[in-house]
């Protein structure tokens, strides 16, 4: 997927002005932000918020041993059957999948819902080889109709309103005219079925891997990740390095936080645990399974004072709290992981250079914190690639400009008062019009504040003096 990551601020304006999309996604993750408070706190705020720390917990003594479970998993994952594959890029994991399509004779794949894929771009490799890439997931089968890109980490459609995805059922699948969801959704339970049915080839990503016992393991709500991991003969599963967890024990803690966080839920529908390809006297399952542990960029990460940032379950909990990604939908922020955890984790992964405007993209105000279900501290990771940004050279001369004019200004005292009676004064003789120049930004969508008659000092030196005391 191309990265258009630095035109997060033009896209942004359009998505403001979407009236569709801002009553889609204002809609989407309200709800779903209601629905992982009341999930995630339904025993009382300490035993959430212990079961958080918790889950922190794990998946941090998991990164810090990461290198010794990949070798664990990996031993684990052969044992049962598993053939485990690595790739350092996008690249070298497209090729590991081709290169398995080719080797079974594959011509239909069916896929379940994986940002993984998304990132390094497998559907656009298949088809250029020209394999039937199908997306089962329901949301991801319209996007995929639509020929657009998911715009939540697990809501791909989250900005799409209820007669977006009829025309396009009805325009790309051919379904009869209906408004009502319930047909909609048996409509494309019919259609994906021949696929599933059909298919030669299963791809799938994993939520966790757990090391000890070589164990996949997915949490969906729509059954098509067992679809499409039990029926074609070849199942393949691509994995980020970071989902690599120590025990089945680590594992019971995560499923809880992670569906509570992503979609309000004690737990999901379907919880899918992949121990390997069938064996001898099994009629049910895939005959051979691979999984690609694909690293794309995050040992560079992981070697980083970013490291925490693998921590993440993508639950998506700090996309839906996040006030910035509720007025911008998540294709504004031009790749694959919008949100905050976008916004830290796009400049890590494809370069600064290509998502600087990301970390801008934050109002700081600590809610992706607070609600991430492992305590990432989202919004130090912000302001440090703000600074990566600034050593970088990657900021505009003006706004460098005013800032060493700022803190030239505010460690003066007599600059600070000077400059404190020249604002009021302006202030008088203009009123209150749009600031001029680049501090037009501010006053284009806000009214500019009265000044104060007197400033805070000016007020406790009359106060002092009125004491007969020093100021």
């Amino acid at each position: 997927m191309k990265v258009n990551a630095n035109s997060f601020i033009p896209a942004a304006k359009i998505a403001i002005n979407d009236a569709d999309l801002q009553a889609a996604v204002s809609y989407g993750v309200g709800q779903a932000a209601e629905k992982r408070t009341r999930a995630m706190f339904a025993y009382g705020v300490e035993h959430g918020e212990a079961l958080r720390q918790q889950a922190a917990a794990i998946k941090r003594h998991a990164l810090q041993r990461l290198p010794e479970l990949l070798e664990q998993a990996e031993s684990a994952l052969t044992a049962n059957g598993a053939r485990v594959l690595w790739a350092v890029d996008a690249e070298e994991a497209n090729r590991h999948v081709l290169e398995i399509a080719r080797r079974h004779d594959v011509q239909l794949v069916t896929k379940s819902k994986s940002m993984v894929t998304e990132e390094i771009g497998l559907n656009e490799a298949l088809q250029e080889e020209s394999f039937t890439v199908v997306e089962t997931d329901l949301g991801e089968f319209i996007v995929q109709l639509d020929g657009g890109t998911p715009s939540h980490i697990v809501a791909p459609i989250v900005h799409k309103t209820k007669s977006n995805i009829r025309d396009t059922l009805m325009q790309q699948a051919g379904m009869p005219a209906t408004d009502e969801v319930q047909e909609m959704t048996a409509y494309a339970r019919r259609y994906l079925r021949q696929k599933f049915l059909q298919a030669d080839m299963g791809i799938s990503g994993g939520n966790f891997i757990i090391a000890e016992t070589g164990t996949l393991c997915l949490v969906t709500n729509e059954g098509n990740a067992r679809m499409v991991t039990s029926l074609p003969r070849v199942h393949v599963a691509l994995v980020g390095i970071e989902k690599v967890i120590g025990t089945v024990e680590d594992y019971a803690s995560l499923t809880q936080v992670l569906p509570r966080s992503a979609t309000g839920q004690a737990l999901t529908v379907y919880t899918h645990m992949i121990n390997g390809p069938r064996t001898v006297g099994e009629s049910d399952g895939p005959e051979h399974v691979y999984v690609i542990l694909v690293d794309n960029g995050r040992s560079r990460i992981y070697a980083t004072d970013y490291a925490e940032a693998l921590a993440c379950i993508r639950c998506g909990a700090c996309l839906n709290a996040c006030p910035v990604y509720r007025v911008t939908g998540g294709h504004a922020y031009g790749w694959v992981y919008p949100g905050p955890i976008g916004a830290v984790v796009t400049p890590l992964m494809t370069g600064l250079e290509n998502a600087s405007a990301l970390p801008h993209a934050s109002s700081l105000c600590g809610r992706c914190k607070e609600v991430c279900p492992v305590d990432i501290d989202l919004p130090r990771m912000l302001l440090d690639l703000r600074h990566d940004l600034q050593e970088a050279g990657h900021t505009e001369f003006v706004w460098d400009a005013g800032m060493k004019i700022w803190s030239t200004a505010v460690r003066s005292p007599r600059l600070f008062a000077a400059a404190g009676r020249g604002a009021v004064l302006a202030a008088r003789v203009m009123g209150r019009p749009p600031l001029p120049g680049p501090l037009s930004g501010w006053t284009e969508h806000r009214e500019f504040p009265t000044f104060a008659p007197k400033s805070f000092h000016q007020r406790w030196s009359e106060r002092a003096k009125d004491r007969g005391k020093e100021p």
